[in-house]
């Protein structure tokens, strides 16, 4: 018969048990294509991957369940970071998502959005040599060559910026110009973008798709390319990395765990 030692049992430090990090809530704005909602289930896969400790979660701003009230009221009083799965500043990083979470009881704080970022660059960058883009091109073929940067469009002055922040830093990496241009809300179009690279001579134009997953809008974009079109961000290992580092940044914060209404949220950490 087994004897349990009456002796008091000595507790490392090592072995306490460490307080539970933040939850991390991935906000995703919500499609009708099912591919969408896959894309997002992959990511959420590969995040706790890679964080098997921290709580992950998903919320929806519409269109999908759970919807983002749903999800902080199932966390009650626990602290979270609320990571947009969005490219760029606009009306939900800047008020959807904090006035949702300002409603639930959860300890909540917004991280920024995942753009711009140079990891985005990386994925634009691997999505075009996917799609046939040679880095390696000449003097001249980079002198025909240009890139338009197809991003959904929003009435926020700010989206624009962020989105043209993209756009510079992939036209450094690719070494030809990259033009922003838009599905909708802002200006100009992918057809104008494109029309007006062919009248500066650049004839092999690629639509690099700015989109995190696919959908109508990226469909649309791409069918407008008269050359190449690279697939949406996706589940490139880089967008995990991305809205961990998000996560990081937020958690990092002074007062993380406090709310932050939307005027505390990062505008253009990088």
């Amino acid at each position: 018969m087994n004897r349990i030692s009456s002796r008091p049992r000595l507790v490392s430090l090592d072995e306490r048990r460490r307080p539970e990090p933040p939850a991390l809530v991935l906000v995703a704005h919500g499609s009708r294509d099912p591919r969408t909602l896959a894309t997002v289930h992959e990511l959420l896969d590969q995040v706790r991957a890679q964080r098997p400790d921290l709580p992950v979660h998903l919320g929806h701003i519409e269109l999908n369940e759970p919807l983002l009230p749903d999800t902080l009221a199932s966390l009650g009083t626990a602290e979270a970071v609320l990571v947009p799965l969005l490219l760029s500043r606009g009306y939900h990083v800047k008020r959807d998502i904090p006035e949702m979470a300002a409603a639930s009881p959860a300890r909540t704080r917004v991280a920024a959005p995942l753009g711009p970022h140079p990891l985005l660059v990386d994925t634009l960058h691997a999505r075009l040599t996917e799609a046939g883009w040679h880095t390696g091109t000449d003097e001249e073929t980079r002198r025909e060559s240009a890139v338009v940067l197809a991003a959904a469009g929003s009435r926020d002055p700010e989206s624009a910026t962020d989105t043209r922040r993209t756009a510079q830093l992939l036209a450094d990496r690719l070494g030809v110009p990259v033009i922003p241009a838009y599905a909708s809300a802002a200006t100009p179009t992918v057809e104008t973008a494109i029309r007006a690279l062919t009248a500066r001579g650049r004839h092999r134009v690629a639509v690099a798709s700015y989109f995190t997953a696919p959908g109508l809008f990226a469909r649309q974009c791409a069918q407008k390319a008269p050359w190449i079109a690279s697939a949406p961000l996706g589940t490139h290992p880089a967008m995990t990395d991305l809205i961990l580092h998000r996560y990081d940044q937020a958690t990092d914060l002074k007062g993380a765990g406090n709310r932050a209404p939307s005027h505390e949220v990062p505008a253009l950490a990088i």
